[in-house]
Order: structure tokens, then C-alpha cells, then sequence
């Protein structure tokens, strides 16, 4: 058989796999580091590390190596049975975020359907909202899922055209908006109000320095729960732990993904205190994976290489070099407007918004050169490269961000 070609392994996936994805071009085949390789052998930096779940690298060996050990013993019970892997994982994970409980699951937007869940729960239980009343509090431009539960509190028409009836207790309020949370909390039936720390699939939207720190404290004030989706922001991505630490509180609920498990198995968690999680009984939720053995071993490994390659400072340090020197390029710049961020979680607005593909022409022109970055929201460029990336990387990185871009100046 001959061998494939990139575009005959493209049109294989055009032809058998659903259109729900709109890739670049590029077919990889193997991961190091901060590099991938295409399969004609051509290597690339890799600045969207999977929507940063590859914080920690691709195929790090810490993490591989508890992946391949775990699995030559066992991989799947069910939670029909304890395992001796679970309770290991589930106190070093509380312990490091400072929770008394963790509900395991596998994809982060199960992680965020948990925390709706159990908020909803909660607010029976414990607040005593009358059946079937409870509200969640979401902001435009949130983006945590595309499942139904996910897209009913989506305001992007992508996401929801065509797929209603929608969630019924959603309400949405504009975000970085305080006052409207505010009035939004008056409601006596809401539940809780959720939100990433920094929007990511809107365009890496940064809001006021002192919003999140107030909004937890109007939801403290109102006896609603503070539900911080960290699955992109959180695992040292944005220069802390926790995108949260950066403002100095602890949300009641805790949702994390992605980088929990460096990018080699679905695992993601659902973090929060006994009075929270235990209003959940047994049988009223759960999945056949989560919590599973091999990816428990997983998230350890991965929770471990974050705080012991010093990636977390990296990533501070980085990202404020990465945003002054993209800053210094805009001030005589035509083609880009804005580069916003926190640690290595960074976007650069593209002035285009009238034919929107500039900026995929822009990655497209990037990819060639040898990195790979991924428009969103028309003329939005996100940056996210593995948190172990070095200076000397980021730098030249730069370059050829740079002088792309010149290539598009009008």
C-alpha cells in the first residue's frame, strides 16, 4: 500500500469522521516538549498546547511513566468498587487545593455539568430554595462545553443555533459587569454564579483587575456559591496554580481539567467543601470512568511536574515578556491592535473584522515558518504554549509571530 499522504489523511477524515471541527491543515504524529512533527517530519512549536492541556509538555516522561506503569496493573473497575488508587489521589488533591471533598470525572465539561449539579442540589438542601427554582448566574461570552447543559448558557450562535430547547434556571448577565451581578443576585433563588477567570475561547478576555474579588464577595454577601471554571485557566496556565490566586479567594466550587492530567488521559475535577459536596448521595451522580485508576496515577504525575519544574513562575515570567515585547510591535502596528493576557495564556487582536480571515491566513502564514497557533472569534489569535518553554524559545517564537505579522500590514 502506498504510502499517505498529508491530504490523502485529511480527506480520509473529511470523508468518515463528522464535520464538527475545522483544523489547520497540518497532520502531526509526534509531540516532545514545546514541538510536534508533522508527518512529513517538518517540526513546529506548538502555541496552543491542546487549549492548554498540555501545560506540562507533550508526552512528558513523568507523566508517561505513571500512565504506561499504571496500566500493565489496572485501569477500570467502575465505582461499583473501590480501588487502591482513588483515596491516594482524592487527599493529595484536596490537600494541595485546600478542599474537603473532590468529585472525579474525565472531560471539563462534565466537570462544569457536576458543578451545576451540585449547586443545584445545594441550593435545596442547604438554602432551601423552593423545587425546581434554582438559578445559575453565567456571563456573555462564557464558553465551558458543547453539551446541551453547556450551550443553554451560550451566547455565541455557533454553539446554539439549531440545537434548542434550551436549559431552563440559566440567566446571563454581561460579564466583567458588577453591577449586574448585583442586581442578578437580589434573586433569592440563585444558586450560584459561574465563570472563568479569563475567558478563553471568547478571545482570552481579561476583566478588571478587581472584579472576580468582588463578584465572590457579593456571592458570599448572598449566600450563592462562587463556581470558578479554571479547566483552561487553572494548572499554573496564567503564572498561579489558580487563575483565583491571583485575587486571593478560594471559590466554593472548584472546577478543573485539561492540565490535570498533561494532555495523555481525560481527567478532570470537582473541588469543594463537605457542606457542598455531600448533598450528593450515592447514585445521584456519577460516570463509569471517573476516578478511575490509571487516571488518578495520571493527575498525580501531572499536579507534580507543574509544581516541581518550577513551571507556574516560568509562565509569570514569560508572559509578561511575551505581552511587552508584542506591546513594543503594536505601538507601530496596522494589522494587530491588542495583545491581552495573564502568564502564558495570551491573545493578539487582529484588525479585521469586516472579512474575519485574516487572522487564519495569519496562522496559516505562522504554521509555515514553524508554529502552529489557532484563530477564534474571527480575529482573535490565542498563544499558549507548554509551560516549560525557556526564553531563548519564547523569543524566537516571537520572531516569527512578529514578522508574520509585518507580512500582513496593510
Amino acid at each position: 500500500m502506498n504510502k499517505l499522504t498529508p491530504q490523502n489523511i485529511i480527506d480520509l477524515e473529511y470523508k468518515f469522521g463528522a464535520h464538527n471541527y475545522h483544523p489547520l491543515p497540518v497532520v502531526l504524529k509526534e509531540g516532545k516538549g514545546v514541538f510536534v512533527w508533522d508527518v512529513e517530519g517538518k517540526k513546529y512549536y506548538d502555541f496552543l498546547s491542546a487549549y492548554s492541556a498540555v501545560n506540562q509538555g507533550h508526552c512528558h516522561p513523568s507523566i508517561i511513566k505513571a500512565l504506561v506503569d499504571q496500566s500493565k496493573k489496572l485501569t477500570l473497575t467502575s465505582r461499583a468498587f473501590h480501588n487502591n488508587i482513588l483515596g491516594k489521589y482524592e487527599k493529595y488533591i484536596t490537600s494541595l487545593f485546600g478542599y474537603d471533598k473532590v468529585l472525579p470525572m474525565n472531560t471539563g465539561v462534565e466537570g462544569g455539568e457536576t458543578a451545576v449539579k451540585l449547586a443545584r442540589k445545594w441550593a435545596y438542601e442547604v438554602k432551601k430554595v423552593p423545587a425546581n427554582q434554582a438559578k445559575i448566574i453565567f456571563v456573555e461570552g462564557n464558553f465551558w462545553g458543547r453539551t446541551l447543559g453547556a450551550i443553554s448558557s451560550s451566547t455565541d450562535p455557533s454553539s446554539t443555533t439549531g440545537f434548542g430547547p434550551f436549559m431552563p434556571g440559566y440567566e446571563i448577565i454581561p460579564y466583567n459587569d458588577i453591577f449586574a451581578l448585583e442586581n442578578a443576585l437580589k434573586d433569592p433563588n440563585v444558586a450560584a454564579f459561574m465563570v472563568e477567570p479569563i475567558q478563553g475561547e471568547a478571545g482570552v478576555v481579561v476583566p478588571d483587575s478587581d472584579y472576580l474579588s468582588k463578584a465572590f464577595s457579593l456571592c458570599q454577601k448572598s449566600n450563592v456559591l462562587f463556581i470558578a471554571d479554571e479547566v483552561q485557566t487553572g494548572i499554573g496556565r496564567t503564572g498561579k496554580m489558580l487563575c483565583c490566586d491571583h485575587h486571593n479567594f478560594k471559590p466554593d466550587i472548584l472546577i478543573l481539567g485539561k492540565a490535570l492530567s498533561g494532555g495523555v488521559f481525560p481527567v478532570s475535577a470537582i473541588l469543594s467543601s463537605d457542606e457542598v459536596m455531600l448533598t450528593i448521595k450515592p447514585g445521584e451522580h456519577g460516570s463509569t470512568f471517573g476516578g478511575n485508576p490509571l487516571a488518578c496515577e495520571v493527575a498525580i504525575a501531572a499536579l507534580e511536574v507543574i509544581q516541581n519544574e518550577n513551571m507556574i513562575n516560568n509562565a509569570d515570567r514569560l508572559g509578561k515578556i511575551f505581552r511587552n515585547e508584542i506591546n513594543n510591535f503594536i505601538k507601530s502596528s496596522s494589522i494587530a491592535r491588542l495583545v491581552r493576557g495573564k502568564g502564558l495564556l495570551n491573545a493578539i487582536v487582529i484588525n479585521d473584522k469586516e472579512s474575519g480571515d485574516t487572522a487564519w491566513r495569519i496562522c496559516m502564514s505562522m504554521a509555515l515558518k514553524g508554529l502552529l497557533a489557532k484563530p477564534t472569534h474571527g480575529n482573535i489569535i490565542r498563544f499558549a504554549p507548554p509551560l516549560i518553554i525557556n526564553e531563548e524559545q519564547l523569543k524566537d517564537c516571537i520572531k516569527i509571530i512578529t514578522s508574520t505579522l509585518k507580512e500582513f500590514e496593510k
